[in-house]
Order: structure tokens, then sequence, then C-alpha cells
């Protein structure tokens, strides 16, 4: 059957992501998009950091950066600061972007090693322009005259998700998108294929569809609850279920971070996403080793200011459905899985559910060919993430409480255990199917989570030290010349994206 309308179940970041980058499909008129929402459902809302992709994402919409961020009050990420992850007291920047730039094939984290094995004293942070800069707390744009011996800003952005799903609602309205007010009380399946064919709304209306995208969160009302796709558990590696969010103000006057903050507690860890006006903060846990009461005690012991909203507590299971496309449903976002926010890739999934599935999208027909793509690429993304987030909790020598002595004893997937020992012996990483974390996102966790590289790759001891050293003197002088002419990253936003009342 041809693709005439396509109803999205749910709004929130998902849905209106979702909204926002179909209604291009409206400019040809070929198709019909209708969102289904219910005021009365609140939204989960707590992801309020992302990743660089989010800045692809806005350009690909036309969208404008400074106006965006000026109306959900957004500041600018360079990175995630982890407290107290590798040992009480750490504390490292997995930055966005590289350590200095590759060298003879070699990436550069090679050449340190080299270098610091001859000597040279330097920690690797002063070759990444964004760690330097968040320990400053600057932050400029990287300007099209840039000078060519100075690195690039990579950067996301800290974003109220509210109000963030509030300005694409706007723009998907604009552009043809049709919201519908309601519940979904009933789906309708097709007798002989097991397609969904409609749902029916709490005041019997009931709205046809002919492709369907499920970003009803955790309930999955079209993905779980009417086709009964099955979920993979994967709290063995993923133990925290539990989180609980409350946004603070900043009551001594701070300026916001330009990067986000991940401080371990004896059960969990706990965020901090620095707005123009506020702090987003919460506190995820594992419910075998800490009630519920414990968990907001702690978080609001650790807060920048005084809360401005109740506490929102919520539970989950870290894991991914079985499929994320089955028959003609797509599921983006939470119903999709959900595998913690300590990396910030819950919105990061959403647009790259978005891409694969514009990507595969065809208005002829849904095919077995399409599903299987997507389910296959979808699943090594999810499985990849996975191990990044596990890489986290077993490479620890926390000791000091029973949840961190079961992390760090746990069994961990095979293709994990292999990154590590070859990180370990030479300092190698081999990014495999196009997964979104990058060499030096690798080596930064792995060496801040208290990994040394025992040698480097062999090829680095054939440059010659002699004209090496310069060479890796002027990455440091070029990032620290850049850091020092930036502002501070408060005076940045108030010139350029002031937050808007």
């Amino acid at each position: 059957m041809p693709i005439d309308r396509i109803i999205i179940v749910g709004g929130g970041t998902a849905g209106w992501m979702t909204a926002a980058a179909l209604s291009k499909l409206n400019d040809a008129d070929k198709v019909e998009i209708i969102l289904v929402e219910s005021e009365q459902i609140g939204t989960v809302g707590v992801g309020e950091a992302t990743i660089p992709p989010i800045v692809d994402f806005n350009r690909l919409l036309e969208i404008d950066e400074s106006e965006m961020l000026s109306a959900i009050q957004g500041t600018f990420k360079l990175g995630i600061q982890f407290v107290n992850w590798g040992k009480l007291g750490d504390s490292y920047i997995h930055p966005f972007g590289n350590y200095g730039y590759e060298m003879e094939g070699l990436t550069f984290h090679h050449i340190w090693h080299r270098l610091r094995q001859a000597g040279d004293k330097r920690p690797i942070q002063v070759f990444n322009p964004e760690t330097m800069a968040a320990y400053y707390g600057r932050f400029a744009r990287t300007p099209e005259n840039q000078r060519e011996d100075l690195p690039p800003i990579n950067y996301a952005y800290h974003i109220d998700a509210g109000r963030y799903a509030q300005f694409l609602r706007r723009y998907a309205e604009k552009r043809g998108v049709t919201r519908r007010e309601g519940r979904v009380s009933d789906v309708a399946l097709d007798g002989e294929t097991g397609f969904v064919t409609s749902i029916t709304m709490d005041n019997g209306e009931t709205i046809s569809g002919d492709l369907f995208v499920d970003c009803s969160g955790f309930r999955g009302i079209l993905i779980e609850q009417a086709l009964e796709t099955g979920y993979e558990d994967w709290t063995h590696w993923l133990p925290c279920n539990r989180a609980v969010a409350l946004p603070c103000a900043r009551d001594d006057g701070s300026p916001p971070l330009p990067y986000t903050r991940a401080t371990a507690h004896s059960a969990g860890w706990q965020w901090q996403v620095p707005l123009q006006n506020r702090n987003g903060n919460g506190h995820v846990y594992c419910s075998e080793y800490m009630e519920d009461d414990e968990a907001h005690r702690i978080l609001v012991g650790n807060l920048a200011g005084k809360p401005t909203a109740d506490p929102n507590f919520l539970r989950f299971v870290t894991g991914r459905r079985k499929k994320f496309w089955n028959k003609n449903v797509i599921a983006i976002g939470l119903s999709a899985g959900f595998m913690e926010p300590l990396e910030s890739t819950s919105i990061h999934l959403i647009n790259t559910g978005i891409n694969k599935l514009i990507a595969l999208l065809s208005l002829d027909r849904v095919t077995t060919v399409q599903e299987n793509a997507y389910n296959r690429l979808t699943g090594k993304e999810y499985e990849r993430i996975r191990d990044f987030l596990i890489l986290h909790y077993c490479q620890t020598s926390r000791n000091d409480s029973a949840f961190w002595n079961y992390c760090r004893n746990m069994s961990i997937p095979d293709s994990l255990a292999e990154k590590i020992e070859l990180f370990r012996t030479n300092g190698q990483i081999f990014r495999e199917d196009d997964e979104l974390f990058t060499e030096t996102s690798w080596a930064a966790v792995m060496m801040g989570q208290g990994i040394e590289m025992q040698g480097h790759n062999a090829m680095a001891d054939t440059i010659d030290l002699a004209t090496l050293k310069p060479e890796v003197d002027e990455i440091e002088k070029s990032i620290s010349f850049l850091v020092q002419h930036m502002p501070a990253h408060k005076e940045f936003l108030s010139q350029y994206c002031p937050a808007a009342e």
C-alpha cells in the first residue's frame, strides 16, 4: 500500500524532532503528517544535554542557531566532565574534538605516548582545544576566516528539552504538520498482515494511517503494547534503573559552565546541565543499592542552588527493543530503548533514528528489506554505544560501596573486552560499523578511567624526535593562543543568543 499518511504517536523531543524532519515532505505535498499527543501525559524531559551531531540536525532543518538557543535558553557544551569515576577525587573531561591531529597516519595519542616515554611530562589534555576552553570557562564558535594553524571548535548544546520540543512544534506546524490532542485508547491491526491500520482516541475519534512512528516513550504504545515486539534487557551491564530529576537556580551567581558534569556517587551518578537561567540536575542510581529517599537527599545536597520544581522520579530498564522497525511501526526515542543519559546519547539516538528512517523511506510501500536494514544498523549502533557506557562503570578502582564492587567485577561484552585489551597493549582503537564515538573519545575515557597504555603503535618510533617535538609544541601554542582570545562563555551567550523572556 502506498504511504499517504504518516502518524506520529507522542510528542516531546522525539515526536517533534521527527515531525520537524518529516515536515519537509510537505513541500512536495505527497503525504499528510499527523502528530498525536496529550497534554495530560507528561514527557520525561530530563535529557537536556546533547552531542555535536545535533548541530547538523538543526542545520539540515535550516534553523537559525542563535534564534533557537535564545528561545530555549540554551548554552554551549564542549564536552563532559567526569568526577569520582576512576576513583574518588579523580576528574577528567571527555572532549568534543581530537587531541592534536594525525601524524604519519597515526592518531595523536600514539605520538603523545612516544614523547611521554622520552620524558615529556605534559598531560594529553593540553593538546585539545575543547578541554582547555572548558577548564577556563570560555567559548567561541569557529569563524569562517580563522587562521589555518588554529584548530576548529567542536560543540553541542545544553537545552531545555521542553522548550526545544515547543520550538520544533512551531516549526513543524508552520510546515503543515497537524497536531491532534488526546490519548490513544485503542490500536487496530490488520488481521492478515498484522500492520497497524488506525488508532482510536479517548474521545472516540479514529485516525487511520499507512506508516506509524512510535514516540510514546517507555510505554511503547504501538511497538510493544500493540505489536508485542519484545525487549532486550541490559541491566547486567548497565544496572542503574532509577533517576530523580530536579532543576535548580544558581544562587551563587556563577556563570553557566560550557560543559556537562557527571559526578559519581555511591550507587550511581549525578548530572549537572547548565542552562542560561538555571541548572538541570538529576541523580541516576540503582534501586538494588539505594532507596529513592536517599537518592533524592544526595541530589538535593549537591545542588548549586534552591530547587525550582518538585522532584521527578523515573523508572526504567536499560536495553533496547528486539526490533526498532516492526511491520509498519518505527520506534524512535525512549520507545526504542534506553541506555541512561551518561554520554548524552538519548537525543542523539532520536536524531540517528530519524536519519535512517528518512534514508530508507519510500512512499510507495513498506518492505521487509527496509525493516531488516533499519533493525540491523540501529542494533549495531545501540551495541557500540552500550559498550562505551559500560566502560565508565567496569573500569574503576572504586571499592567504597557494593554498587562499585559489582561494576568492577561484572562480566562485560567480548567486544568491549577486546577494545580495552588492545588499548592497554599499544593504544590501538578500532572503530567498527561507523560507530558514534571517535578514537579520541575512547582514548579520553579509557585513560580517564585509569587504563594506562603500555605501549604505542610501532610506527610512531619511526618519527624523528628532533622534528616531532617542535611540531607538537606548536600544537600546544596554537591551542593556548586560541583559548586565550575566546570570551567567557557567559559573555558569548549574552551577545550571541541571550535568553528570551
